[in-house]
This record gives structure tokens, sequence and C-alpha cells, in this order.
């Protein structure tokens, strides 16, 4: 068994199964960039973290494979996003965009790492960049909605974001978990609670929508007291 095989593994979602043909590839992954972009992708898709960013900084430091070297990127700034290295998100991020592959994926991406490091403003420039390359891409839009939601503006184009991102994904927890958001920050809390009850169905014991809800549950009581 070799790399084809590997491959086939892969595309069919048997990642531990195409990880254990592809560690036993004779050859060196570190001067052999397709086995190390494999081994990169298999090592995120198990959630490996750390050895999936060994593999895929060969592949950007190597590679000559355009879309190799933009997918290595895309999953260097997912991990970093999600292990808390914002900054480190961000770069990978905007090396993407500077290196040509402008697309709504990569200005969404970038702008949530603008946002988790607080800038909201340079976020939502990014995402207005998005949908401008595509009007209807669902998580810019869910985005767009949210964060005008946080900075309490254009709620009313907020909610037509949200609505609109719902649309194309009814059974989407976070982008339930938006527009319940947006609900709540028009003072719909019947509407708010309707949706974000969906989002917590949909995604039991995610803190970010329990925190959602509680807020909304605190302005009913308080409005029925």
């Amino acid at each position: 068994m070799g790399m084809n095989e590997g491959i086939r593994l892969y595309r069919q979602r048997r990642f531990s199964q195409a990880l254990e043909v592809f560690l036993n590839v004779d050859a060196d992954a570190s001067k052999y960039p397709e086995l190390s972009y494999y081994l990169g992708l298999c090592y995120a898709q198990l959630e490996r973290y750390d050895e999936a960013l060994l593999y895929l900084e060969q592949v950007v430091t190597g590679a000559a494979d355009f879309a190799h070297v933009y997918q290595a990127r895309m999953l260097l700034g997912y991990i970093y996003a999600t292990s808390g290295r914002h900054r480190l998100a961000r770069f990978e991020f905007d090396r993407i965009i500077e290196e040509g592959y402008e697309s709504p994926k990569a200005y969404s991406a970038l702008a949530y790492a603008l946002y988790q490091e607080g800038e909201n403003e340079a976020a939502i420039e990014k995402l207005k960049r998005a949908l401008e390359m595509d009007r209807e891409n669902a998580n810019a839009l869910n985005s767009m909605g949210y964060l005008l939601a946080e900075e309490e503006r254009e709620l009313q184009y907020a909610l037509e974001c949200c609505r609109r991102a719902v649309r194309y994904a009814p059974n989407n927890g976070a982008y339930l978990d938006s527009l319940g958001w947006v609900f709540f920050k028009l003072g719909n809390v019947e509407q708010a609670r309707k949706c974000l009850r969906k989002a917590l169905d949909l995604r039991p014991g995610n803190s970010e929508i329990a925190g959602h809800m509680k807020s909304v549950m605190e302005a009913v009581n308080a409005s029925s007291s």
C-alpha cells in the first residue's frame, strides 16, 4: 500500500486507516510535500492538532502546489483559532489573501480572527468584502448579523443577514443562535427565545448559546415581574 491507497481511504473519510497507511509510506515527509500534506490533513481530522501543526507547517514552507498551501494555511488558521492563538490565526488568513487567494471563505475566516482579537470594525469590513464576492454566503451572512448585533447597530440589516443564513441552513445551531441574538437586541424576546431554544436543542451544552438564553430569560422575567 502507498500514497494512492491512503488518499483513497482519506477521501472515504476513513481517517485513522488513511493515517496508518501514510505513516508507513517509505519516504521522508519533510522532503515529500504531498505526504506532509495528507499527514497534516489526517491529524487535523482526528483532532490531533499538535501533530497536524508539524506537518502543515512543512507544507506551507516547502510545497509548490498552491491548492495544498492554501488548504494547509486554512487548517493552520483554524487550529490556531480554536486553540485561542488568534494572532497566529490572523497571520495565516492574512497570508492566504496576500498570496492571491481571495475568497469569501478566507475573508470570513480572517473576520473571525479579528473578532476574537476584539477588532469588530475591521472584522465587519472583511465580512463586507466576503459578501461583495458572494452575497449568499451563509457563513459570512451569519457572522455579519451577529457582529452587528454585538455592536447594536444596523439591526434590521443584521436581522436580514441572519434570516438568510438560517434559510440556507435551517438546522445550524450557530446560525439560529445569531438570529435569536439579533431578535433579542431588537427587543423581540419571544422570537429570541424560540430561536435560542431550537439552537440549544441542536447544540446542547453550548455555553455561548446558553449564555444568550440566560440573557433572554432574565429579560422575560424582568418584564413579567
